[in-house]
């Protein structure tokens, strides 16, 4: 959707510009805003011209788990007041590629088949960290259909070291 990621690009550019030296702080709040602006019933709520945008910006942030600091503030004001609600999580994530451009960084996301703790994701951050070069921040999502192993994906990098991966590969072997 290129024209969302059109719309996103400005917001994000001049909130990572005036968030200067706080933009990893930003994040946090940005991502949440994100997460309360994919739901459907407030979209809803947002696009009825019965209310305003003084109204909605109030459920929004009554809705939020922590309080926006003042940037945080105007700048859910200033994209409220634009119409421009649905592109917010688009916003986030280019609010972050900025930052990780920033910071040398990189999202991982690690699908794993079984939870993973604290102590074996700290060693796997350690090895993927040294395999992509760079820091990465990782999230793991469950897929249980990997069987076993993990699936990272940085960018568009993809490490797939499941048993699913190997069992395709083996597929392939025995058929070629």
């Amino acid at each position: 959707m290129a024209e969302l990621a059109t719309i996103a690009r400005p917001y994000a550019e001049a909130l990572f510009k005036a968030a200067g030296a706080d933009a990893a702080g930003a994040c946090a709040w940005l991502d949440e805003l994100a997460a309360v602006a994919v739901n459907d019933q407030l979209r809803q709520f947002a696009d009825n011209p019965k209310f305003s945008a003084e109204q909605v910006f109030g459920v929004i942030t009554g809705v939020l788990k922590s309080a926006l600091p003042t940037i945080g503030q105007n700048f859910l004001r200033t994209v409220l007041e634009n119409g421009r609600l649905t592109a917010l999580p688009e916003v986030a994530s280019q609010f972050r590629a900025l930052v990780n451009a920033q910071q040398g960084t990189s999202d991982a996301v690690v699908y794993s088949a079984f939870d993973i703790d604290a102590a074996a994701l700290a060693e796997l951050a350690s090895v993927l960290e040294k395999r992509f070069g760079r820091k990465l921040h990782l999230q793991v999502q469950l897929q249980p259909d990997l069987i076993g192993g993990v699936r990272v994906v940085v960018g568009d990098e993809v490490l797939d070291t499941s048993v699913k991966a190997r069992l395709e590969q083996m597929k392939v072997a025995l058929t070629a």
